[in-house]
């Protein structure tokens, strides 16, 4: 059985490593980022390149009115056991007013919150008890759309002449068709057609989230003085949801065969999409001390760096989906594809290169809308979990980017043993069932084969707090279902055991959290090619640290590069680990560690 050594002299270590802001020039990675020097953080400090985040999905985090649906109190109940795991920052979901037609993300009223979740007087509850803890919040904003309850759309639907009839897209059909051939996220065509005036509106995603016009100055307008609202009530983060798809197509043309086929590029391309992020960040982000993150879902890796170069006054971050959709086929989005470690470490180099000196970017395995990240890029057999769990956590927290720990995975939770449709809850696989299964282009079998290891849903099961009913998460009939493993794999028994997912996490967050390397150091992938051990550096000044895993279920020897040794273990997942000054390693399946170099 694998345990969690920290090796002794770690703390001597520690400390000598805790350098000034005014730190000696970085030195750029010899090979793979020969072009990029990494910044000094006497450069740009930010509290949010150093921070580790956890995102919270609220309604299936923690309920405590025992309506089976998670909510504020629960959080606020959680916070120390946050902060022991050593959390800086929390991004929650959609906590806005909202009839949950996609869970939360088509929001009925911007400046209320969600029933189910609690009271205005509980956020505020939660963001006091988080200064108390030196704890920040980042909130999730949608404003590419809004529900169709929302009263701005009523307004806008309910006649033509209305001056909210502009917030959104309204346009005549063609030979009673919609006005183009554009497709929605979520299956079927992004248009709806009106009974009551004929015209049909935008939607890129469900039917009851109609897109909002932000060519139209007063959407801005009335959207910037909601982002200010909750910035003023201590709000320190804000993720912009599919921010790359505000600005739309003039006239919208219809998209050729080969645009459909990778549509979510094409919803990226507007012409107007940085000056209407620039103007939000000139009018209102710029006034506080707000860390900015933006979901830019369709947009090449490189047109990335345009949205958060900082010398371009948009986002501090983003969210890139090239690797965490790199098994995922571009067309039919629910398909599964084989991938490689090649592939995986090849893409995360991009991404560094891509962020270059003067962006900064976010590093995530798992999240609302991804399977859970030991079921999809580690090994959830039992044999397996625990080791590859240490594994991918390694990797997480030792990238030059922004770390985002979704819950659950600090415990290595895995993915729900999904059967059938019916114990489907997404509104997306219900869209894709009918485009595919429906139309009969795939049969039910194929369908579902993949699904069970795509869906988002995955990722949405109540959170696993101990073995009693319903894993602890509450007392009522849970909103979706609890994963039968949760008797084994639990917070509670993860907190008692020393060699424990969750008490790895922890350890690893402490070295980030003193290891400056580890967070602002060059980044230099050492055999891209190679499909068995992930091993790369991070360099800062006279400072190398090496991080290897192993992704295989099976012993492999590795060889350091030549002139290179290990001076010191800083962190391993087993108990045989490299002596110090050795050449070579001699890793267990899925072993993975961080050693300081010679």
């Amino acid at each position: 059985m694998s345990f969690i050594t920290l090796r002794t002299g770690v703390a001597v270590a520690l400390s000598s490593l805790m350098i000034s802001l005014a730190c000696p020039a970085v030195s750029a990675a010899p090979s793979v980022n020969q072009d990029i020097l990494v910044q000094k953080e006497s450069e740009y400090p930010a509290w949010w390149k150093e921070a580790v985040f956890y995102q919270i999905y609220p309604r299936s985090f923690k309920d405590t009115n025992d309506d089976g649906i998670g909510d504020i109190r629960g959080i606020i109940e959680k916070l120390d056991y946050l902060k022991s795991l050593g959390i800086d920052a929390i991004w929650i979901n959609p906590h806005y007013d909202s009839p949950n037609t996609d869970n939360g993300y088509d929001i009925s009223n911007y400046r209320q919150i969600m029933k189910e979740y609690g009271t205005m007087e509980d956020f505020d509850n939660l963001v006091a008890e988080m200064k108390k803890r030196n704890m920040r919040l980042m909130i999730d904003v949608v404003i590419n759309h809004t529900s169709d309850q929302h009263p701005w759309f009523i307004q806008s639907k309910s006649d033509k002449n209305n001056p909210y009839r502009d917030y959104y897209f309204w346009r005549d059909g063609k030979d009673n068709q919609p006005p183009n051939n554009y497709p929605s996220f979520f299956g079927g065509s992004a248009w709806q057609k009106d009974a009551k005036s004929g015209q049909y509106y935008l939607h890129y995603f469900a039917r009851q989230q109609p897109d909002l016009n932000w060519d139209n100055p007063k959407v801005r307008e009335d959207l910037y003085a909601m982002l200010r609202f909750w910035l003023d009530k201590g709000v320190s983060g804000m993720r912009f949801d599919t921010v790359a798809t505000y600005s739309k197509i003039p006239g919208f043309p219809n998209l050729t065969s080969e645009q459909q086929k990778n549509f979510a590029e094409q919803y990226t391309m507007g012409p107007n999409i940085h000056r209407y992020i620039q103007e939000m960040n000139r009018k209102v982000l710029s006034w506080y001390d707000v860390a900015t993150a933006g979901e830019i879902f369709g947009v090449p890796l490189d047109r990335s760096s345009q949205f958060f170069d900082r010398r371009r006054h948009e986002l501090n971050m983003a969210f890139m989906f090239d690797l965490i959709r790199l098994d995922r086929d571009s067309n039919e989005r629910w398909r599964h594809k084989s991938w490689s470690l090649s592939q995986f470490r090849q893409i995360i180099s991009k991404m560094d290169v891509t962020v270059g000196k003067y962006g900064w970017n976010t590093f995530f395995l798992d999240n609302h809308d991804n399977p859970r990240a030991v079921s999809h890029f580690g090994d959830d057999r039992p044999q397996w979990r625990e080791a590859s769990a240490k594994a991918l956590a390694t990797i997480t927290l030792t990238q030059r980017a922004t770390p985002f720990i979704y819950q659950g995975s600090e415990l290595g939770m895995t993915n729900y043993p999904f059967r059938q449709l019916n114990e489907f809850d997404d509104i997306e696989v219900k869209g894709f069932w009918q485009d595919y299964v429906q139309s009969g282009k795939v049969t039910a079998t194929e369908f579902l084969d993949n699904v069970r290891l795509t869906s988002r849903d995955n990722s949405r099961t109540p959170f696993q707090w101990n073995d009693t009913l319903n894993a602890g998460f509450t007392r009522g009939k849970p909103w979706f279902h609890i994963n039968p493993n949760y008797v084994e794999i639990n917070a509670e028994r993860e907190e008692t055991r020393e060699d424990s997912v969750l008490n790895y996490y922890k350890k690893m967050i402490q070295l980030r959290h003193h290891i400056p390397a580890l967070v602002y150091g060059a980044y230099q992938d050492l055999n891209p090619q190679d499909n068995t051990v992930y091993a790369y550096t991070r360099t800062l000044g006279n400072e190398r640290y090496l991080v290897v895993v192993n992704f295989k279920e099976y012993p492999v020897r590795y060889t350091l590069p030549a002139n290179d040794a290990i001076e010191e273990v800083v962190i391993d997942t087993q108990q045989q680990a490299a002596a110090p000054h050795s050449t070579s390693l001699s890793l267990s399946p899925w072993q993975a560690g961080v050693y300081k170099l010679r």
